[in-house]
């Protein structure tokens, strides 16, 4: 298959479809939407540099990443056994994980990082 433009423009097309998706399908994804709107409200407020941005930026990549990822397995998981099946809710139990392991590192890297722009505003 040959380099195309058309399709590069059409593969975001897909990238976009997959987020809708995911945000019309799956509750804790409006969660993370919401997490991301405070955060982001909460460093321009607070002023925050440009290398705290950064890390803010790299917190709520890692949660809405895996996210993506634990939606896709699960939406996949429900196509190729839509029984119940106690290995794969094993499986998207451990994708779940994977998330909240993703929130719990993005919780505590948002909170290192914007809690000496939060403590200079309370002084």
């Amino acid at each position: 298959m040959r380099f195309s433009v058309a399709a590069r423009l059409k593969s975001f097309t897909f990238a976009f479809e997959g987020l809708a998706f995911m945000l019309r399908t799956q509750h804790n994804a409006w969660v993370h939407l919401v997490a991301t709107v405070a955060v982001v409200a909460l460093g321009f407020t607070l002023q925050v540099s440009a290398g705290a941005w950064c890390w803010l930026i790299v917190a709520m990549a890692l949660v809405w990443v895996a996210e993506a990822m634990n939606t896709a397995f699960e939406h996949l998981c429900d196509v190729v056994s839509p029984e119940f099946h106690k290995s794969v809710k094993r499986s998207k139990d451990i994708a779940a994980a994977a998330v909240l392991i993703c929130v719990i590192a993005a919780t505590l890297l948002g909170s290192i990082t914007l809690a000496p722009y939060a403590l200079a505003v309370v002084r």
